[in-house]
């Protein structure tokens, strides 16, 4: 049997980050949402949505895409959003190298105008090999480039890093990239 975990996370990542007014769900500037909100809305679309499952998908979140408040009344993606948001993510200094995974049918485009955000608000980068992996078998056999991100600091591209790990930027330019043989 699928885990409804899944079914649940899917739906809050899409509501979280692309269509909250799927379920007339409103984020503030900072992209989180009232709890209470979230599950009425959920429950209307046909989700078993309470506290407990909810709190279950943000702790069981394989790439933790969620976080909770510190009072746990309101909710948000970490990142990924194609709605207008302000996460108030800080520049930080990222490893010399990050990962991104994809496939062969994006090798030619990315080659030639790099990794951009289209209708994202950044890039996702992994910190390590598995991960980017990983999120490059999502669409088939997976293709791992390394990013120069030490060298694109050193341009004067910043990089942000999400609660879960996940180094955002808003463009990597083809020539910070290293393509497999």
């Amino acid at each position: 049997m699928a885990d409804p975990n899944v079914r649940h996370s899917k739906f809050m990542s899409l509501v979280l980050r692309h269509r909250p007014e799927l379920i007339g769900l409103e984020l503030d500037d900072a992209g989180w949402a009232d709890v209470e909100a979230l599950m009425a809305g959920a429950r209307e679309q046909g989700y078993d949505m309470d506290l407990a499952r909810l709190q279950d998908v943000v702790a069981t979140c394989k790439k933790q895409r969620f976080a909770l408040s510190d009072d746990g009344k309101r909710i948000r993606a970490n990142q990924g959003h194609s709605v207008d948001v302000e996460l108030g993510l800080e520049p930080e200094t990222p490893p010399d190298r990050l990962y991104h995974g994809t496939v062969d049918a994006s090798l030619a485009s990315i080659r030639q105008n790099g990794l951009s955000k289209r209708a994202r608000h950044h890039v996702h980068l992994s910190p390590d090999l598995e991960t980017a992996t990983v999120v490059g078998d999502r669409r088939g056999a997976a293709i791992v480039l390394v990013i120069l991100a030490r060298e694109m600091v050193a341009a004067g591209h910043e990089f942000f890093v999400s609660k879960n790990g996940v180094w955002l930027t808003d463009e990597v330019p083809p020539e910070f990239i290293r393509f497999p043989d």
